[in-house]
């Protein structure tokens, strides 16, 4: 019972904290105004700027937000034991990453949809808005490089993904076209592409017709045509037409498509965590320890902090959130009153499946898998398999090195417990793991596309502030945007790593630079707060928090003897890492100067009166 428990306190907590602390940071310290134009319609352009239904847009932001760090990062966290993982991510996201999102939205909702480094430029200085503009271009191009993987991945060893993944594309197209050139209601496009797409998921489950052979060629002399590659390649074409074409033919209803099936994914799984729960199948206390430091350092993990903070971002608090949030988002939402349940309650509803990550990947994994941890899509109905359970099976996921916990391995655990979840509600375990694997690469390809597009507004804001007129052309930014990621995504660790994990090179630096984003949106929107002369603390904590704990932790990485970056010779890194150190401190100054020079001049205004 104890997990069907901790999935209601979780729940019950997410639900009050959006009613009564989300709100309240609206109406009270952001004081919105329903009234309060919004830019979508001020600058509607049918391109980027297009007023939005609630519902979409809320569908819309939430798969483009959260992709695969709800689920990755909890799933590697649990090494360090069930406990700190769940408390990070229930009141982290409450505190933290929901005030984080619900900032970053507003602040932009206020500046004509307008990133949240361009906004940093007026909060702070020119000069800024520069660095931070090149580190949110930093931070996109690893995303787009490492979800590309992760996306190949979860086609190759789960090519029952592909078929609906492929299928919501021009589905998503008929919708958006139906929706706003025909009117048609959308509670009628929303069911008849649900049972399109739950037709094509069956289908698939029964034959993956993507499952085919295809040579490895990764020691090509010039590139690769690995099969890994080769859905980059596609995906990478797919992304440049979700860029460029308008927010509301593809991108915008492709992912409201996609948030149909995570919907139905995340409900199926509930409704079986508690079936489970109340039979007494497994049960969290039983199966995974709460707490495990000990056996965490001696498989070679870091320290419990910082990193805990670090490992689950988006499922607590995330930097790529801000540049969601400020980037398409900020451009679809009608009015105002969307602002909080799009910003805060989008943020909670990510926290509540990274709560049915760590449940699956400790109860869910209980219930019992293949005694194979090569068999990627082996079903507990293989009569040679060998089937283990409780802690035992636990075990098997986790009793390994912290090197061991690669990116394949851990959302292979997820599809296997989450599937183990859905088939207590009599469903094959072969199409519950479908289910799961095509809602990883819905959020996984959704947040790529998107990624792509937000780097191609980052990279037109740069034009602008450079006087680089082609680079403010949309194609030409997209065009740019996708040559840095494909450098990256074509550069290789070492002389023997194939082609296509070159995202992996700077991986290390993402964890603690994306928390650093969110700790200086944070700190932008305490200045903004307090030259409003609003109670500014609610923002201050949090951002000092986020501020303090990824550069901890990029000083753990960098200095560290024998394992540290530096240590180990690895100059790039020790570089990068160092730089956005550096940036972090620079404006943490430069907000320091903005608020004391607002001091200086109501100190001399209250002179002047005075006088």
């Amino acid at each position: 019972m104890s997990t069907f428990f901790v999935a209601l306190a979780s729940f019950f907590g997410f639900i009050v904290a959006y009613n009564l602390y989300g709100k309240f940071l609206a109406r009270k310290i952001f004081q919105i105004q329903d009234n309060e134009v919004t830019p979508s319609v001020e600058l509607r352009d049918g391109l980027d700027y297009v007023p939005t239904n609630r519902y979409v847009i809320f569908g819309h932001h939430f798969v483009a937000i959260a992709g695969t760090g709800p689920i990755v990062g909890p799933t590697i966290a649990i090494i360090w034991g069930w406990l700190p993982a769940l408390l990070w991510v229930v009141f982290g996201s409450i505190f933290i990453g929901a005030v984080h999102d619900l900032t970053a939205l507003i602040l932009s909702l206020r500046n004509k949809g307008r990133s949240i480094g361009d906004i940093a430029g007026t909060v702070f200085s020119p000069a800024a808005k520069l660095l931070f503009l090149i580190l949110l271009t930093f931070i996109l191009a690893i995303i787009i490089a490492v979800f590309g993987i992760v996306i190949a991945t979860t086609f190759i060893d789960y090519p029952q993904s592909v078929m609906p993944s492929v299928v919501s594309i021009p589905l998503a197209i008929v919708l958006g076209t139906l929706t706003y050139r025909y009117g048609v209601p959308l509670v009628f496009s929303s069911l008849a592409a649900i049972a399109i797409l739950g037709i094509t998921i069956g289908i698939s489950a029964s034959y993956p017709v993507f499952s085919f052979y295809m040579p490895d060629l990764t020691e090509s002399v010039h590139m690769s045509m690995n099969p890994t590659m080769l859905w980059i390649w596609a995906l990478l074409f797919y992304c440049f037409f979700a860029s460029v074409l308008p927010v509301w033919l593809l991108l915008q209803p492709r992912d409201y498509v996609n948030s149909l099936v995570l919907y139905i994914a995340l409900a199926l799984i509930t409704v079986g965590l508690c079936v489970v729960s109340f039979t007494g199948q497994t049960d969290i206390i039983g199966t995974a320890p709460a707490l495990r430091l000990s056996e965490a350092k001696a498989a070679g993990a870091p320290p419990l902090m910082p990193f805990l903070l670090i490992t689950i971002a988006c499922g607590a608090v995330s930097g790529f959130h801000a540049l969601v949030c400020s980037g398409t988002t900020s451009k679809q939402v009608g009015t105002m009153k969307d602002a909080a349940l799009v910003g805060y309650g989008g943020m909670l509803l990510e926290a509540a499946l990274a709560v049915l990550v760590i449940l699956s990947c400790t109860a869910g994994i209980g219930l019992g898998i293949v005694n194979d941890r090569s068999a990627k899509a082996a079903t507990m109905t293989e009569s040679k398999a060998e089937i283990i359970k409780g802690k035992d099976a636990w075990n098997l996921r986790y009793d390994r090195t912290w090197k061991e916990m690669n990116l394949g391995e851990q959302v292979g655990t997820f599809v296997e417990g989450g599937a183990n979840f859905i088939h207590a509600l009599g469903v094959p375990v072969r199409f519950g793991q479908g289910i799961i694997a095509i809602m990883i690469a819905c959020f996984a390809s959704t947040t790529i596309d998107i990624a792509l597009r937000l780097m191609r507004y980052i990279l037109q804001e740069l034009g602008g502030m450079i006087r680089c007129t082609p680079l403010k052309n949309r194609y030409v930014a997209t065009v740019v945007g996708l040559v840095i990621s494909i450098a990256l995504v074509l550069s290789r660790p070492s002389a023997d790593a194939a082609y296509g994990t070159g995202g992996m090179i700077l991986w290390p630096l993402f964890g603690a630079g994306n928390q650093v984003v969110a700790g200086l949106t944070l700190l932008v929107g305490t200045v903004y707060l307090f030259r409003r002369r609003v109670r500014a603390w609610y923002l201050l904590l949090p951002a000092v928090v986020m501020i303090i704990i990824p550069i901890w932790a990029m000083l753990y990485n960098i200095l560290t003897p024998e394992t540290g970056f530096l240590a180990k010779g690895q100059i790039m890194l020790t570089v990068i890492g160092t730089s956005i150190v550096l940036l972090a401190v620079w404006l943490v100054i430069e907000s320091y100067r903005a608020v004391r020079k607002m001091s200086e001049l109501d100190k001399n205004k209250t002179t002047d009166s005075d006088e």
